[in-house]
């Protein structure tokens, strides 16, 4: 088996130790990027057979940890290697909601496209979240419901942000098992995904648009 199909199989088996043993030789052929990507591809690849019930919680959990752990490694580098800055994200579970899988899969595919993640944890507090938006300069803010009953702690945000005056600052995204296109809409958020891979999609889309305005 070749060292790309074996790093892939000690991320699904959370197997940290060989995981990362096995990034260190593989840096030596192939740069940070090119490992994460394959990191990124098993993400995706559990993602879909969780969705599907292929495959349970727990498997999708030690897989995450473990790649998450090859980007603690990998990320120095990444950062040593870029000179250009990072779009800053901050991400959330709201207030109320203790669910973090779903947001911490968001973090590391996030990450792995070059993005720098503030992560505010879970059942956080909205002006937390705000205030960490404001301080680390951040445009865009995720927030994950997995919960109905903590659902509108997503709309929460969004009016203290209009009632502060300070809505066009941010582009919020919002997500979660309940969550839908329907709800973010109602809300008025700027955006829904029904995954993580979608999200990225979706950052990379509204990045582009700011970029064109911004020339514009």
């Amino acid at each position: 088996m070749e060292k790309r199909e074996s790093l892939m199989q000690f991320i699904k088996d959370g197997d940290d130790s060989n995981a990362l043993n096995l990034v260190k030789e593989m840096l030596k052929e192939r740069s940070p990027k090119e490992i994460i990507s394959d990191g990124t591809t098993v993400m995706k690849e559990l993602g879909e057979k969780f969705e599907k019930f292929e495959i349970f919680l727990p498997d999708l959990m030690v897989a995450a940890d473990t790649f998450m752990e090859i980007m603690k490694l990998l990320d120095p580098l990444l950062q040593k290697n870029e000179k250009k800055e990072k779009v800053k994200i901050v991400l959330a579970t709201v207030k109320g909601d203790v669910h973090e899988i779903g947001k911490n899969v968001l973090g590391i595919v996030l990450k792995s496209n070059g993005y720098e993640i503030i992560d505010e944890g879970r059942d956080a507090d909205p002006l937390d979240i705000i205030k960490a938006a404001e301080t680390n300069n951040a445009f865009i803010i995720g927030l994950s419901a997995l919960m109905t009953t903590t659902m509108p702690s997503q709309r929460e945000l969004i009016n203290i942000l209009q009632d502060q005056g300070k809505r066009s600052k941010f582009k919020i995204l919002v997500g979660g098992a309940p969550v839908s296109a329907e709800w973010a809409s109602k809300i008025g958020a700027d955006g829904y995904a029904e995954d993580a891979f979608k999200a990225v999609k979706l950052v990379k889309e509204i990045e582009e648009k700011i970029k064109r305005e911004s020339r514009g």
